[in-house]
């Protein structure tokens, strides 16, 4: 049974029409949350045009038929949304903490910032005005290996640019022995899924998006026996595929949904169904809004996602920076009652809306009516 599903409707309506927005078209496909999957989910994808969606590797190896191809071709729900799986040899290969490539010791060191390192003086124009020190973005040393980090190298481009380029055609030249040896037993070209987090490029590793253009160049110009293709032409290509439904699965710790509800963290819930509905609620109260009472409604809608982030759960459960997830769930659940309360009542406070929308003023033209129990799931809906 799903819980809240105007929620979950409401959370893909707005991811398409953020979409929409920033590049002009609606998507065909989504990468849900945490690569997350349960039954069910592919029929609201379906309602809203999504026509795929990615598991992890085991989302779609232990699915409801075992698939004849693995990983290396997609399945179709019943609804005829298809569900990609992850390949996990490419994936290991970037993402492995012993012999992914952002590792090696030539590349730039995260954790070592001139913010901290450089003396206050030389800084102080560049980090808090009261002194206090910040991450600059500015970092001069590299990995350099298994050492401390006072024990840094000073970071050299050159070296980073070369290793970079040899880590392209290293993963190039896998995936041709790896598509080599997959054809001998498929009667379509294998498809290798490699999704990866955007902010591993060119945030946590540096020179990922050197090395991804490159590994792109090189997959043009360097070889003939396999071609970077969309899962959408994909799909366009080899229309017929095996139907199966995927397990329920992530791609947190251990595969499935311990990270994101545990003894830890298990208490968020309530609160959040709890916000949930009573969004949906507030939608179906007053369809049509206008001047303080839209924009108050619109930022309870803010609210209720922020509060949703599956980040909090994630954060409070790895025992990483607790206190300020533990915070950031409260706060924003405290926000949208209060935002409830004044809806509901007629007694809104511009002044204290003001500061939220300054605040958490994501999701700019959030559409607050996405909650509503009957609201129109075509695709005209979100046009």
């Amino acid at each position: 049974m799903m819980i809240n599903p105007q929620a979950v409707r409401a959370q893909i309506k707005e991811a398409i029409k953020l979409h929409k927005d920033h590049f002009g078209v609606e998507p065909k496909g989504i990468w849900l949350p945490e690569c997350g999957y349960y039954e069910g989910v592919d029929d609201i994808l379906k309602e809203y045009g999504i026509n795929f969606f990615f598991t992890d590797s085991h989302g779609v190896l232990f699915a409801s038929h075992r698939p004849k191809f693995g990983v290396y071709a997609p399945i179709y729900c019943r609804s005829s949304v298809a569900a990609f799986g992850r390949d996990i040899e490419s994936s290991k290969q970037v993402w492995s903490a012993n012999e992914g490539y952002p590792g090696d010791p030539d590349y730039r060191e995260f954790y070592r910032d001139i913010g901290y390192d450089l003396d206050h003086e030389y800084i102080k124009d560049y980090i808090h005005p009261e002194g206090i020190r910040i991450h600059t973005g500015l970092k001069y040393h590299r990995i350099t290996g298994k050492v401390d980090l006072s024990d840094k190298q000073p970071y050299n481009p050159e070296w980073a640019r070369g290793k970079a380029e040899q880590h392209a055609g290293n993963f190039m030249f896998n995936r041709e022995k790896q598509v080599d040896y997959l054809a001998n037993y498929m009667d379509r070209p294998p498809l290798i899924v490699s999704p990866y987090d955007a902010e591993l490029f060119g945030h946590w590793w540096f020179e990922g998006p050197l090395w991804l253009e490159m590994l792109i160049r090189k997959i043009a110009f360097d070889q003939k026996s396999i071609e970077l293709i969309t899962p959408s032409d994909y799909l366009t290509r080899h229309k017929c595929n095996q139907v199966a439904t995927p397990c329920q699965s992530t791609w947190g710790a251990a595969g499935y949904n311990e990270v994101w509800l545990n003894e830890k963290n298990h208490w968020i819930y309530r609160h959040l169904h709890m916000i949930a509905d009573r969004m949906t609620e507030l939608a179906d109260s007053f369809p049509k809004a206008e001047g303080n009472l839209l924009r108050a409604l619109k930022q309870a809608g803010r609210e209720v996602l922020l509060a949703q982030s599956s980040d909090w759960a994630f954060i409070i459960s790895t025992g990483t920076m607790v206190p300020y997830a533990i915070r950031r769930t409260k706060q924003h659940v405290a926000n949208f009652l209060q935002l409830y309360d004044q809806i509901k009542y007629c007694k809104i406070d511009e002044g204290y809306l003001a500061h939220l929308e300054w605040q958490n003023n994501i999701f700019p033209d959030i559409d607050y009516r996405s909650w509503r129990t009957h609201a129109d799931k075509t695709k005209t809906a979100i046009s």
